[in-house]
C-alpha cells in the first residue's frame, strides 16, 4: 500500500477540528471516511492532505 496511515488526534493538529466535528462532516459526507482497525480508525493522509487542497481552493476561487 505505502499510504501513511494517521490517528484521530493527528487529524485534530491538521485541521483544527474538534473530533465531534470530524464526524458530523463524515456523516455529511463532506470528509474523508476512515479506515477501521479493530476498535480504533485511521485516516489515509493523501485524501486528508487532497481534501485540505481543495479547501483551500474553495477559499481562493
Amino acid at each position: 500500500m505505502g499510504e501513511r496511515l494517521i490517528t484521530v488526534d493527528e487529524v485534530v493538529h491538521f485541521t483544527g477540528l474538534s473530533i465531534p466535528t470530524i464526524y458530523r462532516h463524515i456523516r455529511t459526507g463532506d470528509f474523508p471516511k476512515p479506515i477501521k482497525l479493530g476498535r480504533g480508525s485511521r485516516w489515509v493522509e493523501s485524501e486528508l492532505m487532497a481534501w485540505l487542497e481543495a479547501k483551500k481552493a474553495e477559499r481562493d476561487a
